[in-house]
């Protein structure tokens, strides 16, 4: 039987030791950090499993795999939301609802009627919007410790200190920059709030001609905020302009967010490859698994399963890195 090492307890490590479970396999799992955690970008990631939103900037591969994450993660006993999303624009920014919408695809036009039933607490805030129904979302957090539970139930512990043995994956994120040297950061910076005066019950993009914002609820009265692309390899904290922007996204969705409580304000850095398309790349007895940019947890399922099936069977990955020079 195959003997596998995974280095990285992240979203990508998880998911591939998931997979090699399922076919029969006991990979060994190596962080230095242990459980799940901060140090992983995963971990304060949004969770959108929103393929037909991400075309607006990404490509049709992702759209075509980001479709099945949603089943997966069920697959794998974490709570999914379907209840689509919600995509808002001030007036002053209409014309960028006509450009997302002209760039994406599966989203049916909404006005303020139709606004206010989704969510009614919307009422009178926005002219037009673009509702995704059949996009969902899950809370990273609670996803990442179903599945680091279920390995532990069958005997796969996240080891801290030990020496890979076997096939090595390496599955390290942006901490693999060291071996992959056309591996880059893009940060992405959050904002967790408590409202309990706000209900919203689905994910909402308010479009901004800069910076994109989302609002997610994590149920509970608690949403999570989040800026994405910028681009930067550095873990730094949360940019003044970058929390300026968020707080005012949320207040221009909803008033009621001035007077929600702070309770976390986090950054890190995404790791991309140049095309912002995750990889498999095989150098010697190390099989890299890398560059999942902000579509971590809708590609991880995808790029998990081609690293299993490559392991256990030969079978060559869409994504193999050799094949897109």
């Amino acid at each position: 039987m195959t003997e596998v090492t995974i280095l990285g307890a992240g979203v990508m490590g998880l998911s591939i030791a998931t997979e090699l479970a399922s076919r029969g396999l006991t990979p060994r799992l190596i962080d230095p950090a242990g459980k799940p955690g901060a140090h992983a970008c995963s971990w304060r990631a949004g969770g959108m499993l929103a393929p037909y939103c991400e075309a607006e900037s990404a490509e049709p591969v992702v759209v075509r795999h980001g479709r099945n994450a949603a089943d997966w993660w069920q697959a794998q006993g974490v709570e999914v939301t379907h209840r689509g999303t919600l995509v808002l624009a001030p007036s002053r920014d209409r014309a960028e609802l006509d450009r997302f919408a002209r760039m994406t695809e599966a989203h049916s036009p909404v006005d303020a009627e139709t606004i206010a039933t989704l969510e009614p607490e919307l009422e009178g805030r926005f002219a037009r919007g673009l509702f995704f129904g059949t996009e969902s979302h899950l809370n990273p957090r609670e996803a990442l410790r179903v599945l680091r539970d279920r390995l532990a139930e069958k005997g796969i512990e996240i080891e801290t200190d030990a020496a890979p043995t076997g096939l090595t994956v390496d599955a390290r994120g942006l901490s693999a920059r060291d071996e992959l040297a056309d591996l880059r950061g893009v940060r992405g910076e959050m904002l967790v709030l408590r409202c309990p005066e706000v209900t919203l019950t689905r994910t909402v993009r308010l479009l901004h001609p800069r910076i994109p914002l989302y609002i997610v609820p994590r149920g509970e009265g608690i949403y999570m905020i989040g800026a994405t692309m910028l681009e930067t390899g550095g873990k730094y904290r949360v940019t003044a302009r970058s929390a300026v922007e968020m707080l005012s996204a949320a207040y221009a969705l909803h008033p009621g967010f001035a007077e929600a409580e702070i309770l976390e304000l986090g950054s890190d850095a995404r790791p991309a490859f140049p095309d912002n398309l995750p990889r498999l790349r095989r150098r010697g007895n190390t099989l890299y698994a890398n560059g999942l940019y902000r579509h971590g947890y809708l590609l991880a399922p995808t790029v998990a399963r081609m690293a299993a099936d490559y392991i256990t069977t030969g079978q060559r990955p869409e994504f193999m890195d050799e094949d897109h020079p």
